[in-house]
Parts: C-alpha cells; structure tokens; sequence
C-alpha cells in the first residue's frame, strides 16, 4: 500500500496549521504511519497462517478466526489512519478555492491566516478527525473485546466438534503494539481538543477585543463631535455678543427690547 499522498497531505496542511497542530501532524507521521508501515504491517502478515487450533475438522480454524477477528487489527488500523486524516481534505480544498479566486497557481505558494470562512473548515476538520478516533477506538473495543489479544481462545464454533483451543501467533508482541495504538490515538485526540479550544478561545478574544475597540472608538467620536458641537455653539454666540457690541446704544437697547426669534 502507498502512503506517499497521505505524506504530501499532512505536509500540506502542516503549512496552514498552529503549533498543535504541526504536533499532531508529526505524531500521525512518525509515530503512526512510519510505525505501521517498518513494523506493524509485518507483525499482522501471516496472522491467518499461524493462528492454529488442536483440531484438524476441515473449515474449523476457518470460522474460528472469522469469529475471533472479524476484521484484521492492521487492516482496522491502516483505515483508521486513513479515515482521521481525510478531513483535512477539507482545509486543502479550501485553500485550493481561496487561492483559485485569487488566480494563484500554487497550492501551497503563500500560507495564509486561519481567519473567516477557513477557520470554520478547520474547526469543522478537527472536530471530524476527534469524532472518527473516538469511532475507531470504541469500534477496536467493540470487535475485540477490549484491547488485548490473549494467546490461547476456545471456539466451540460449528463445524466444530466440540469446544478447541485455538492459539494466536506473537500475543504479546501485538498487545504491544495496540497499546501503542491506543496511546496515540488517545494523543491524538487530546491535541485536537487543545487546538480546538485555543482556536476558539483565541478567536473569541479577537472578537471581544474587536468589539471593544469599535464601541471606544465610537464613544471617543460622539464625545468630539458634542465637543465640536458645543465649540460652535459658543463661537456663534462670542460672534453674535461682538456684533451687538458695534451697534449704537440706541439699537442695543432697541434689540433687547425685541430680541429675534430663535
């Protein structure tokens, strides 16, 4: 299986991502896709082969490891790895739109801000990709009983005769390694919690700040303009005292007999 486009998406969100997330990207990377594709992929190889039952009834190791392992660990997890990384599909798409308006050519030329309709696609990926560790984690439990993968089960399975011991290859080499997995699944799902709340906390602050700024600025120009306003008033009136000053006294004493209308 080739992971080379899942390599070149995490690397090209990796550019529009916070310092969280370029952590999660590397634990996905490293600790995830490198461990499964030099390990744990040989490890799972030939779990059918060498799973063995003491009983030779033709079709009975069969059914026995159909029951006990529905779906193959490394198959679940390879699309595990592949489900938690598809949204941020959704955060490239984007920028492939953003960009594409703007007549740029490349993808990845000129990283920009998380902000507006891009942050909304990136919170809407984090949430997806918690969402979908959350799934496989409870679907892992669920198919296997808990994570842990003991070295002897009893099937009493049709056509079987009777109840036989049937033993799994390398138990603990693969209990190992799935509680590896759930580690970093269990990591994974706290760094995107933590960049989701500092994104939305962070944004929140921008807004209130924001909004903050907006209502000083315009107290600030409604006191300037009352201030303006009070400034004519009283140069209108110094320029109506002057010009009465000029007048005769005999006026004076008419106008305040008969002062205009206002």
């Amino acid at each position: 299986m080739s992971w080379v486009f899942l390599r070149d998406l995490l690397s090209g969100v990796n550019k529009y991502s916070t310092g969280i997330g370029r952590i999660w990207v590397a634990v996905v990377f490293i600790f995830r896709l490198l461990v499964y594709v030099a390990a744990a992929e040989n490890i799972w190889k030939h779990e059918h082969d060498e799973f063995e039952c003491n009983i030779k009834q033709p079709g009975c190791e069969n059914v026995c490891f159909d029951h006990f392992f529905p779906v193959s660990h490394i198959r679940l997890w390879a699309l595990q790895l592949i489900m938690v990384s598809t949204p941020s599909l959704l955060v490239v798409f984007h920028v492939a739109y953003r960009q594409n308006k703007h007549h740029k050519q490349k993808l990845h030329k000129n990283p920009g801000k998380i902000d507006g309709g891009l942050l909304c696609t990136y919170l809407i990926s984090l949430i997806l990709k918690t969402g979908l560790e959350i799934v496989f984690l409870v679907l892992f439990y669920k198919l296997y009983n808990g994570f842990k993968i003991p070295p002897l089960v009893k099937c009493d399975i049709k056509p079987c005769p009777n109840t036989v011991d049937c033993y799994i290859s390398k138990p603990t080499e693969k209990m190992i390694f799935l509680h590896f997995l759930l580690a970093t699944s269990c990591l994974c799902i706290v760094l995107n919690l933590s960049e989701l709340s500092y994104l939305i906390f962070k944004y929140s602050i921008k807004c209130y700040l924001k909004r903050h700024l907006k209502k000083q600025q315009d107290s600030e120009h409604n006191c300037c303009k009352s201030e303006l306003i009070r400034y004519n008033r009283a140069a209108a009136a110094g320029r109506l005292h002057n010009s009465l000053s000029s007048l005769p006294l005999n006026m004076q004493d008419e106008h305040e007999k008969h002062p205009p209308l206002t």
